[in-house]
């Protein structure tokens, strides 16, 4: 009997964990502006694969020679590894696009729905369920 009770209470908090963990994941709509569509040329400096998001930062040439690091919310890592994407196929000097929206506060990062590398390989990157398909 004590075993029983011991397996229910583990269950139950590992399904509370997990219940909290889903809950505190956000929307497309939460952070990103559908209406601000966002189109960037760079240089990849950092690929995190991380869930529940991965990250690609890209460092983009500015119009008076300045240079600004961007980073652009991914799927998860599995999604993308399905994909193709590595940290080998987005390593560090990788020139890239991508087509994408803008955060709400309108700081240096944003959405990627696609990615396309210098070689014309391109990527759906997006993992968001509430995103628009293409900006």
């Amino acid at each position: 009997m004590k075993i029983l009770k011991l397996c229910i209470g583990i269950t139950t908090v590992l399904s509370a964990s997990y219940m909290m963990h889903a809950h505190a994941h956000h929307a497309f709509s939460a952070e990103f502006d559908a209406n601000q569509h966002v189109e960037l040329k760079g240089v990849v400096t950092k690929l995190e694969l991380t869930n529940p998001h991965s990250w690609l930062y890209i460092d983009v040439k500015n119009a008076d020679g300045s240079v600004t690091n961007w980073g652009f919310e991914f799927g998860a890592p599995f999604s993308l590894k399905e994909k193709g994407i590595n940290k080998t196929v987005l390593k560090p000097g990788v020139e890239v696009a991508i087509k994408g929206y803008r955060s709400k506060n309108e700081k240096e990062y944003g959405y990627a729905v696609t990615t396309t590398l210098g070689d014309g390989r391109s990527f759906k990157t997006g993992g968001a369920q509430d995103a628009p398909a293409t900006p």
